[in-house]
């Protein structure tokens, strides 16, 4: 028993280091120098000041954000409508083809993102192969420009986060009992009826968590900007990049980094609720 007691406390002790080291801290020193002042020699000067966070009400840096923002709701949303048909048809399948697309859908984890972005290059670019297939099927007369494009952007998005918005649908729906279905059904609801008002509900907590997962990376990624962008798609990832890479202000970087964990905060809240209307509506059937 003791043994037990032991191995329990210096487990939970081992990861609330890890967190705070790796994480909590990380997090306070960033917090911190974002109420610092900027100096081009030290990076930051040990004074306390607004003038970050007020920085950021200049309306340069307010339509970063908001194209950011519009950026990252359009992606989640089309992953959305890509993902929960297929999650949903991916549950229902079974076991043996359910394995095979299970593992199609991880596949990409297994290169990196960096490469598969710069493989895109290759299919949107004014010779690539879209181009050269729409060419030759004579659809369209002239190569389309997609390229360095806010098209080229989302669809660059959309490939590397469809599958963390697929995966969460799938574990919630393969969890949804299909009795309230057949009852909704038996009782004389539409498809339409038994979507919106069964279904729905019940992978809300699938939904939110698929969102966090795509909207967050959506709204920080800078990379993808940069190589299917170039300049004229930034992001606010891109904007931290800039401010702590080129223009050395840490303090600004460090306001626009929290301005994005303030985010992820609302978005969890978000989740949360969800969860909670999830498991409402999840109540138990009896046995008929």
């Amino acid at each position: 028993m003791k043994a037990d007691r032991l191995f329990k406390w210096t487990t939970i002790a081992t990861v609330w280091l890890w967190l705070s080291l790796f994480a909590l801290l990380p997090t306070l020193l960033v917090l911190i120098t974002s109420f610092l002042e900027n100096d081009t020699v030290n990076l930051f000067r040990w004074h306390f000041s607004l003038q970050n966070y007020l920085a950021l009400l200049n309306p340069i840096y307010f339509t970063v954000f908001w194209h950011s923002f519009y950026i990252a709701g359009l992606c989640s949303l089309i992953c959305l409508l890509l993902s929960y048909p297929f999650a949903y048809f991916l549950a229902r399948l079974e076991s043996r083809y359910k394995s095979l697309l299970l593992f199609l859908v991880i596949i990409p984890f297994w290169t990196s993102s960096l490469i598969r972005t710069y493989a895109i290059i290759s299919i949107l670019k004014a010779k690539g192969l879209l181009n050269t297939l729409l060419l030759s099927l004579g659809i369209i007369h002239h190569p389309l420009t997609i390229l360095y494009t806010s098209t080229a952007v989302m669809i660059g998005l959309v490939y590397s986060l469809l599958p963390f918005m697929i995966l969460p649908l799938y574990a919630n729906i393969e969890k949804l009992d299909i009795r309230f279905i057949d009852a909704a059904r038996d009782l004389g609801a539409s498809a339409v009826t038994i979507l919106a008002r069964v279904i729905f509900p019940l992978t809300l907590p699938g939904i939110m968590g698929g969102i966090i997962l795509v909207f967050l990376p959506a709204m920080s990624m800078f990379y993808i900007p940069d190589i299917l962008g170039g300049a004229k798609s930034l992001l606010v990832g891109n904007l931290v990049q800039n401010e702590f890479l080129a223009a050395h202000n840490w303090p600004l970087g460090s306001a626009v980094s929290m301005v994005l964990t303030l985010a992820m905060g609302l978005l969890l809240l978000m989740y949360r609720r969800a969860n909670k209307i999830g498991q409402h509506y999840d109540e138990p059937i009896g046995e008929i």
